[in-house]
């Protein structure tokens, strides 16, 4: 799109919601002083944090596409394959947080693709199950053609073990009940998911699994068509066709499942990870898997037992449905966590070990990624929210281990906000790290460090700063 002025561009800006009214007049008054432009404006909004570097990119393109769908502002690309891409956006009208899922454009006037990618939303409307991501809508403006859905704060499992290495058995086996439960819910509707791997199981911020991405659903008939053309689910056609299995046989799910527990459990992938088709067309690499035992000999026997039978190269001594598989996996959590009549509160507690939470009071959208990605790296659960209020309340219900105010989100109140967190925080024992930015570090002399806070600043801190100075608190506080 051409602006005919940079007032044109200004309008745009408004009409669109993409900034306020009031941020917007802020910014033109401080450009005055060095000439104003469109470009100049796009830096400095994104400058201000009030466009992503995703829209200012677009923007200094003069492209609008993509900016707005739907009731959506586009934020942030999280991820991309070779038919669609993921976004992050937020709902204009509530401000809410939303997964926003874009057709690619190659795709776009393929009738066929179009027609998968609907049927895809259409089929997830009907999913309703804790551990299933939710679609909200599916809809199309010219081109382009995008469904929304539930945003799920934690990341996929896939960036999860990059940072952990592996899982405790009793930590992987609930995830995999997660995931059985969200597989024999959809089997309730007559729905396998038919794409089974770490990138389409997401961790949510309270440590739920949820199955994503349900798109090639009882498309098996038609897949020795079209996975020459979308590199999805190669996997499941050949597994089928080597083992003399029916197309869109629901014990398929469960050897991927069965796959998914192996790496959570040793932190290895069952076979070689490849993204050459005609590896993964190799029908010896999913028949000549190591056994879980031979990686790690102390996993608990019925642990192992219930992978080795969920990889099962024969579907006939596979588990037979999400059910059966439930069934074993409860009784092997059961035989991991002593029960309360049997030891202890204490001996329960250290038995069921779960990642420390950290939470982030951040509105800046890079920021945001730094901090989850960096933290998760280390083993913590990140729990994101930009309101510091809504912070405050969590502490009374839910208290984290540990919180990180960053002061730029924090603005004005900076000081008084903190008093109140490090107030919150006393009873629960939480951890609290401040860090001013540069326009704050005047305050740094009228704020003391306590027995359970820290205050840093910006000029000097790096993401390994803010963890050691969490860890430093916990190792002193206990």
């Amino acid at each position: 799109m051409h602006f005919l002025s940079l007032q044109n561009f200004q309008n745009y800006l408004i009409q669109a919601k993409l900034v306020e009214s009031a941020q917007l007049q802020e910014c033109m008054v401080r450009l005055q002083s060095r000439g104003q432009s469109i470009d100049g404006l796009i830096r400095e909004l994104e400058g201000r944090h009030l466009l992503t570097p995703y829209q200012a990119t677009k923007l200094r393109k003069r492209d609008i596409e993509g900016l707005l769908l739907g009731n959506q502002k586009l934020l942030y690309r999280n991820a991309s394959g070779s038919f669609a891409r993921v976004f992050r956006g937020v709902s204009i009208d509530d401000g809410r947080m939303i997964g926003i899922k874009v057709l690619r454009s190659r795709w776009a006037e393929d009738p066929r693709k179009v027609t998968l990618f609907k049927r895809e939303g259409e089929l997830g409307k009907r999913l309703k199950h804790k551990n299933i991501v939710p679609i909200y809508e599916v809809g199309s403006e010219g081109n382009q053609h995008y469904l929304t859905m539930e945003f799920v704060e934690g990341g996929n499992f896939r960036e999860l073990l990059k940072g952990r290495g592996k899982f405790s058995p009793i930590e992987a086996t609930r995830y995999a009940m997660d995931i059985a439960e969200g597989l024999e819910y959809a089997l309730t509707l007559g729905v396998t998911h038919r794409d089974m791997k770490l990138t389409n199981v997401l961790l949510s911020a309270q440590g739920v699994a949820k199955l994503v991405d349900f798109g090639l659903a009882g498309q098996d008939a038609s897949l020795r068509s079209i996975d020459e053309e979308v590199d999805r689910a190669v996997e499941y056609a050949t597994l089928e066709r080597g083992s003399h299995a029916p197309d869109n046989d629901e014990r398929s799910d469960l050897y991927f499942l069965g796959a998914i527990y192996y790496e959570l459990l040793t932190g290895k992938p069952p076979y070689p990870p490849s993204k050459n088709k005609e590896d993964r067309r190799q029908f010896s690499r999913y028949r000549d898997v190591r056994p879980i035992r031979q990686i790690d000999p102390s996993l608990p026997l019925n642990i192992t037992r219930i992978v080795d039978q969920l990889m099962c190269i024969n579907p006939f001594d596979r588990y037979q449905n999400p059910t059966l598989v439930l069934r074993d996996l409860r009784a092997a959590l059961g035989d991991q966590i002593p029960a309360k009549s049997d030891a202890p509160p204490a001996m329960v507690t250290s038995a069921q070990p779960v990642s420390p939470t950290v939470l982030c009071v951040e509105e800046r959208i890079r920021q945001q990624d730094s901090l989850r990605q960096y933290f998760s790296k280390h083993g913590y659960r990140v729990l994101m929210l930009g309101d510091c209020q809504r912070a405050l309340q969590r502490m009374q219900t839910d208290p984290p281990k540990g919180l990180v105010l960053m002061g730029a989100s924090l603005g004005k109140d900076a000081l008084p906000l903190f008093d109140k967190a490090v107030a919150a925080c006393r009873s629960s024992g939480t951890a609290v790290v401040l860090v001013l930015s540069k326009h704050q570090r005047d305050l740094k002399a009228k704020i003391a460090d306590t027995d359970i806070s820290r205050v840093l600043v910006d000029q000097r801190v790096t993401l390994r700063t803010i963890r050691k100075a969490l860890e430093e608190i916990w190792s002193k506080t206990g």
